[in-house]
């Protein structure tokens, strides 16, 4: 281990850096702001996200499909009300996964620039 290391900032690849940006926003409330000159949010807790737009950036596929862009990450964020979070959510331009695994516990979204994220109970 190397002392003193922390997280220090989650970056996520998009098409449109602003948009995500905004998403992730009025999904969790976070304080946006800017990092070296790109969209960012920051928890209370001291997560941050940044935004970084990729001219090439191509949707992950999920579930994954051989031959097809592979998701390298998602998120899973704990919510107290999964069927409500879910239609926030939804409202806010992200729509429900076609293959869902969670059974009671879980739903999969993917956000409006193709990433999957869950809500968790």
């Amino acid at each position: 281990m190397i002392q003193g290391i922390s997280l220090g900032t989650i970056t996520v690849d998009c098409g449109d850096e602003q948009e995500l940006c905004e998403f992730y926003h009025k999904l969790l409330g976070w304080e946006k702001s800017k990092m070296y000159g790109h969209p960012a949010l920051s928890s209370k807790d001291g997560i941050v996200f940044l935004f970084i737009e990729e001219d090439d950036y191509i949707p992950p596929v999920w579930p994954e499909e051989e031959g097809k862009q592979q998701k390298q990450m998602h998120f899973d964020f704990q919510v107290a009300d999964v069927a409500s979070a879910v239609e926030y959510a939804k409202s806010l331009g992200s729509m429900k996964a076609a293959s869902q695994f969670g059974g009671n516990e879980w739903v999969t979204m993917i956000d409006p620039v193709g990433h999957p994220f869950c809500l968790c109970s």
